[in-house]
C-alpha cells in the first residue's frame, strides 16, 4: 500500500493546517476525513480508518483542526471548524481530481462537516460518511445537535455503535427516519463510541471496523 503523503493546507483568512493524503491506485471515490475532538489525524483510529478505507479503493484526505494544528485541547468553535472543512475539501478536489468526493469525518469531525455542509454546500461533494456521530453528551441525552441535519440535502451514512454513549439509539433512529431516504444507519452490534466491543461478545474490534468500512466503501461506490 502506498505510504499517506503530507500535504499544507491553506484556510481562507486564516493559517494553514496539515493533511495527509493517502490514494491507492485505482481508486474509486476519495473521503474527506475529519479527526474527533481528542485526537488529530495520525491518531490509530484515523490511520486504521484511512488505511482500511484504502484498501478498498478509497482515497482518504486526513487534516487537522486549527485547535489541534496549535496542540490545544478546546475545540474550535464552529465557524473556524467549519472554515478548515472547507479548505480541506477544496484541497482534496485538487489531489482527487474526477474522483466522486465525499467529506465527514468521526464525531466531532464528522459533526462539523454535516453543519458546515447545512450552511452552505461543500463544492464537489455528493455524500457525507459520519463515524460515531455525536448526537449529545455522554449522559446528557438530546437530539438537538441533529437540527441542522434538516438542512442537509446530501445523502448521509451514518455508521454507529448500538453502545455508544453519545448517541443513544432511541434518540437517534429517529433523527434517521425523519432524514427520510437521504440518511442511511449502519449498526455495529455492541459496539461503543470508539467501536470497541467487549471480549464477552465472542467479536474483535478489528472486525467491527472491516464491517463498517466495508458498509462504508459499498455506500460510496453506489451514491
Amino acid at each position: 500500500m502506498a505510504a499517506a503523503r503530507d500535504v499544507t493546507i491553506p484556510i481562507d483568512g486564516g493559517d494553514s493546517v496539515s493533511g495527509l493524503w493517502l490514494a491507492p491506485a485505482p481508486a474509486r471515490a476519495c473521503l474527506v476525513l475529519a479527526h474527533g475532538a481528542g485526537a488529530g489525524m495520525a491518531h490509530r483510529s484515523m490511520t486504521a480508518l484511512a488505511d482500511g478505507l484504502a484498501g478498498r479503493g478509497i482515497a482518504t484526505l486526513r487534516y487537522q483542526f486549527p485547535y489541534m494544528q496549535r496542540g490545544a485541547r478546546r475545540p474550535d468553535p464552529p465557524p473556524v471548524a467549519h472554515a478548515a472543512v472547507r479548505a480541506a475539501v477544496a484541497e482534496a478536489a485538487r489531489h482527487a481530481g474526477t474522483l466522486p468526493l465525499f467529506a465527514g469525518g468521526r464525531s466531532f469531525g464528522g459533526r462539523m462537516t454535516s453543519q458546515a455542509e447545512a450552511a452552505a454546500p461543500l463544492a464537489r461533494v455528493r455524500g457525507l460518511v459520519l463515524f460515531a456521530f455525536p448526537l449529545h453528551p455522554a449522559g446528557k441525552p438530546s437530539d438537538a445537535r441533529a437540527a441542522h441535519l434538516a438542512e442537509v440535502a446530501l445523502p448521509m451514512l451514518f455508521l454507529q455503535g448500538t453502545h455508544d454513549a453519545l448517541a443513544e439509539l432511541d434518540l437517534l433512529r429517529p433523527v434517521v427516519e425523519r432524514l427520510g431516504a437521504r440518511a442511511t444507519l449502519t449498526l455495529a452490534e455492541g459496539a461503543d463510541h470508539a467501536f470497541h466491543v467487549p471480549a464477552r461478545t465472542g467479536r474483535k474490534d478489528a472486525d467491527v471496523l472491516a464491517e463498517l468500512l466495508d458498509a462504508a466503501a459499498a455506500w460510496m461506490a453506489s451514491t
